[in-house]
């Protein structure tokens, strides 16, 4: 998975396996950092209630796709690491984004510089 931020956007760019796991026909999300409520590398809540359509769970090992909750559609690539990074959004198509990546404390720094910059 690569991120990248372009001036006012944020860009996720899922490798092929992680769009395979994932189900997922986009290769690349484009955020608007405007639409980035909050961004956290706290542990997101699951619970057995999501309904997955379409996605993989392994437990303990994977949760990959599009997740239905009582809070709204959600898009999970996480693995067993536990450095998440929880995006949410308003006006997108998902409420939150949830990801594991190794530097994932460093992208939620630089998200909240660049979306902060977009303010100033």
């Amino acid at each position: 998975m690569n991120l990248n931020i372009f001036s006012d956007r944020l860009q996720i760019e899922l490798d092929w396996f992680e769009q395979l796991w994932a189900f997922s026909w986009s290769k690349v999300f484009e955020i608007p950092l405007a639409h980035l409520d909050k961004v956290t590398t706290e542990e997101p809540k699951s619970n057995w209630s999501e309904i997955r359509a379409p996605g993989t769970f392994i437990p303990g090992i994977i949760k990959a796709g599009t997740y239905y909750t009582s809070t709204g559609k959600e898009f999970w690539y996480v693995t067993k690491d536990k450095d998440y990074l929880v995006l949410e959004l308003n006006n997108e198509t998902y409420r939150r984004m949830i990801f594991t990546l190794n530097d994932s404390e460093i992208w939620q720094l630089k998200i909240s510089q660049a979306k902060a910059a977009l303010v100033n």
